[in-house]
């Protein structure tokens, strides 16, 4: 064993993600368990420090999604605890978890990324729309300096929670509706078709990489955690060369955030080999189908050695 300390897997919380982040919990408290580190599974909701106090936690495994479990607020309140913690810190955390701040971050760095737009509820908001013939998409549509199809998804939200491809204009205000149920600002997205492409990584170190194809549209909620919705391919079956670049800008954007630990990079690989960065997942899922124990065996770690790494780099953090 990796260490004597005390350890907690925070799981649950109260984001969209709890269901998956308690599954995930789950498979972490299970592998520490089953070697007999001194672990206790901790589901929180709410009065987290008195939890963490209670139970004399010296170590916390995090695998909250969404959230303030993902956003810093938790990191925030475990540094201000002195207990040290797994994944990246308060301000990477919260970079990754807005994605408006995030692709802002991505192009700084000068990496691509699709063409996004951010709108305020205000645009749709009931007063304006109605005084419109065609109910103010015409409206958006102008706000929006990009043409059909696009992505809508809430701007701070994960698994693809409140995300929609829209095809025709007569979408546009549900699917907008839907995002807004998970903050007051939502991105539209140029829509990108291609391979979507996952990128490990652990601390600097590049783990590998997986070619998603769901049965689906696009790689929803849905298809990420029902098991035979999606074909992995490990590794992705590009050329070397594209495969080396690929990896190289999971690392770059890993880096302009300012992560550390464990991050999974969603890439797009377009038809003309451009690629383009989606976003960096700071607390990556651990459920049975998630992507980066699949990718860290690529590397020749199982879940239990991966798990343990994420805690060495936490400590020695």
């Amino acid at each position: 064993m990796i260490t004597k300390k005390r350890i907690g897997v925070i799981a649950g919380g109260v984001s969209a993600e709890r269901d998956v982040s308690l599954r995930s919990g789950k498979a972490v408290f299970n592998a520490f368990y089953n070697k007999g580190y001194n672990v206790v599974f901790l589901d929180v909701t709410s009065n987290v420090s008195e939890l963490l106090l209670r139970e004399k936690i010296e170590a916390a495994f995090l695998v909250l999604h969404g959230g303030w479990g993902e956003n810093g607020a938790i990191q925030g309140l475990l540094e201000v605890m002195n207990i040290p913690y797994t994944g990246s810190g308060v301000m990477a955390s919260a970079l990754a978890m807005d994605k408006e701040a995030s692709k802002k971050m991505f192009l700084y760095h000068g990496l691509n990324v699709p063409k996004f737009k951010v709108l305020g509820e205000n645009l749709f908001h009931p007063d304006i729309l109605k005084n419109h013939p065609d109910g103010g998409i015409s409206t958006i549509m102008q706000a929006v300096d990009f043409s059909l199809p696009w992505v809508i998804k809430p701007a701070t939200e994960g698994s693809s929670v409140g995300v929609n491809i829209i095809k025709s204009p007569e979408d546009i205000l549900n699917s907008a509706q839907v995002a807004f149920q998970y903050g007051d600002r939502i991105i539209v997205e140029k829509y990108t078709k291609g391979r979507e492409i996952q990128i490990g990584l652990l601390g600097d170190r590049i783990l590998g990489g997986v070619e998603v194809r769901p049965s689906l549209e696009f790689y929803s909620y849905e298809a990420k955690y029902t098991a035979g919705l999606t074909q992995y391919i490990l590794p992705p079956q590009v050329d070397g060369d594209v495969y080396e670049k690929l990896k190289f800008a999971g690392l770059q954007a890993h880096k302009a955030l300012g992560c550390e630990g464990a991050t999974r990079v969603d890439l797009i690989l377009d038809e003309a080999g451009n690629i383009y960065v989606l976003e960096v997942n700071t607390i990556p899922g651990m459920t049975e189908t998630s992507l980066l124990p699949k990718i860290a065996g690529l590397a020749g770690l199982d879940f239990t050695s991966l798990v343990e790494e994420m805690l060495r780099l936490a400590l020695k953090n």
